[in-house]
């Protein structure tokens, strides 16, 4: 129904290879009618900032029917929107203002799991035997199957009154699809056919590698169940998934232009990452490694060195995400030098709580300087441009994620990096919804200083880093998709590379240590930097800059060319 030239985003090339993909929560980002949620045509008016802002595609989060239990990933009609979020008309205009700005639109898709309301699973529940069949439920007396445990912690099975138990590797209301009923792949082949026919640009798939279960569904080696542990288990990861994606991946052939598939697949390593991306299967997964590293010159380098040659023993680019809704915003995680995990904020000891916010935000500047230089598709979350942080400290009577209530709060979950938007203004909402209207999750009083109007005042700003820098990406032909060389470390907390360019070469610097590092004689001013650099020669602690350099000398032996 949409449509979008495949050369007006990114160029001739593999858009996707290089793209900025911005992450919308959709509850979270603009609410036109004043309910307190954000919706589609909220978003719609704010297209004009994302363009803005130089991304070149949107991602968006479940905007399908649901009762809301995992905001929104149980969905329970995945052909519908839900009425909060809008209409079918307003997600076809949202579409159609995207491409008329020259951003793509991808969605989320939900396979692993429906919301116990969809149709199916309350035919199930009336005991319908083949509907059954299409979830994972057994009989197995008074005790669960296995010794399997949900995601949100807690059983993962459920007991109906009449003795059968049933699978939900999250939350209860969120039963898990047996994928090895072929009706189950009949729907999901529909459902994709449903939404790239309306036009959109891409797939995210929200638990990619959790479909497949093995067979006999054996006990876990370990019971405390997490997302990226390292550890191999039953219920996800298994070589079956496969399958699936090289049949969806023979769906998104058939569109022109281009439609593209990315992963979330928290896996144990990034050689299993891999095979999600061979080049009959998807086209991205997302680089949870890089995400989960510690502010460490060391450990960034083993990363990206490892991400980059694995990605490329299959030919597919290599992914960059510092920060997504289901984790600690890096703003405060960085604070205390942690990376991150699926799961949100833990509870009062959670030591990203009480670091300080400012060594936070300046290592948040650094680092996505960092990740905006580096080869492959970079993917941000909506508000890290504003440099927010973590609300680690909303009322337990606000809070609706489901991590939170299986523990009994002593989990705090991931509303805190759901927080809607500020837009502008002095006090809540910030322009999110209509002045008088109370966003879904409280905002703190200190955001009047981080809205959008204010940043784009401030010519410091994190906003204003961010405009900037991707402004540069897009015009410093070297960034984007590529080869990175290292150069000699200045110091040993300090990350070098070159980024070569046909006209000139980027260098980005990196200094993750505690003190300032003395660079190279011969360095030009930078072009950009992400923080203040006021001694000549110097690069402070915590900052990143980029310098452009011409011609094949490069300052104390760096070969440039």
């Amino acid at each position: 129904m949409n449509d979008i030239a495949p050369d007006t985003v990114v160029g001739a090339r593999d858009w996707a290879r290089e793209a900025v993909i911005y992450e919308v929560y959709v509850r979270s980002f603009a609410d036109s009618d004043g309910d307190g949620v954000g919706d589609l045509p909220g978003l719609t008016a704010r297209l004009d900032y994302l363009a803005d802002l130089g991304i070149d595609a949107v991602w968006l989060t479940p905007f399908y029917p649901s009762p809301w239990a995992d905001g929104g990933y149980d969905v329970a009609d995945y052909r519908a929107v839900d009425p909060q979020l809008g209409t079918l008309d307003d997600f076809d205009a949202l579409v159609a203002a995207a491409h008329e700005r020259g951003l793509r639109v991808i969605i989320d898709v939900v396979p692993n799991h429906t919301s116990a309301q969809h149709p199916w699973f309350q035919a199930a529940l009336a005991g319908d035997r083949e509907m059954r069949d299409r979830y994972i439920f057994r009989d197995s007396g008074d005790q669960p199957p296995n010794n399997w445990q949900s995601i949100f912690r807690g059983p993962a099975w459920t007991r109906l009154p009449d003795g059968e138990w049933y699978l939900h590797l999250f939350a209860s209301q969120q039963p898990d699809l047996n994928w090895e009923h072929p009706a189950v792949r009949a729907e999901f082949e529909s459902i994709l056919r449903f939404w790239l026919d309306r036009g959109v640009d891409g797939i995210r798939i929200d638990v990619a590698h959790g479909m497949i279960k093995a067979a006999g569904l054996p006990d876990a080696a370990d019971s405390d169940t997490e997302l990226l542990d390292g550890e191999a288990q039953p219920f996800f990861d298994q070589d079956g998934v496969h399958e699936i994606y090289r049949s969806w991946r023979s769906i998104l052939d058939t569109y022109t232009p281009a439609r593209i598939s990315v992963a979330e697949a928290w896996v144990p390593n990034q050689d299993r990452m891999a095979r999600y991306v061979r080049p009959d299967e998807l086209h991205q997964a997302f680089n949870f490694e890089f995400l989960s590293t510690p502010w460490s010159a060391a450990d960034y380098r083993r990363v990206i060195d490892g991400s980059l040659s694995t990605m490329a023993t299959v030919g597919a680019p290599t992914t960059w995400v510092l920060s997504n809704h289901d984790v600690v915003r890096h703003a405060s995680r960085l604070a205390a030098g942690m990376g991150g995990s699926a799961g949100g904020a833990g509870g009062a000891g959670d030591p990203a709580a009480t670091a300080d916010p400012r060594v936070g935000l300046r290592r948040a500047r650094a680092a996505i300087l960092v990740m905006l230089a580096l080869p492959g598709s970079v993917y941000l979350f909506q508000g890290e441009e504003l440099g927010l942080p973590e609300v680690f400290d909303l009322p337990a009577e606000a809070r609706q994620d489901p991590i939170f209530a299986r523990t009994n709060g002593a989990e705090l979950g991931r509303d805190g990096c759901r927080v809607p938007l500020p837009w502008s203004g002095n006090a809540a909402p910030y322009g999110f919804g209509p002045a008088g209207s109370s966003p879904w999750l409280p905002q703190p009083a200190a955001w009047a200083e981080l809205s959008v109007e204010a940043e784009a005042r401030d010519a410091g700003s994190t906003l204003s880093l961010y405009r900037s820098a991707l402004a540069q990406r897009r015009r410093l032909d070297g960034l984007g998709d590529g080869v990175l060389r290292w150069l000699p470390s200045p110091a040993p907390d300090v990350l070098a590379f070159a980024r070569d360019g046909a006209d000139a070469t980027v260098i980005c610097v990196a200094n993750l240590g505690d003190v300032a590092a003395a660079l190279p004689a011969g360095l030009p001013a930078p072009v950009l930097a992400s923080g203040p650099c006021p001694t000549p020669g110097e690069l402070p602690a915590d900052t990143t800059a980029w310098f452009v350099l011409t011609g094949s000398d490069g300052p104390d032996g760096w070969t440039i060319t």
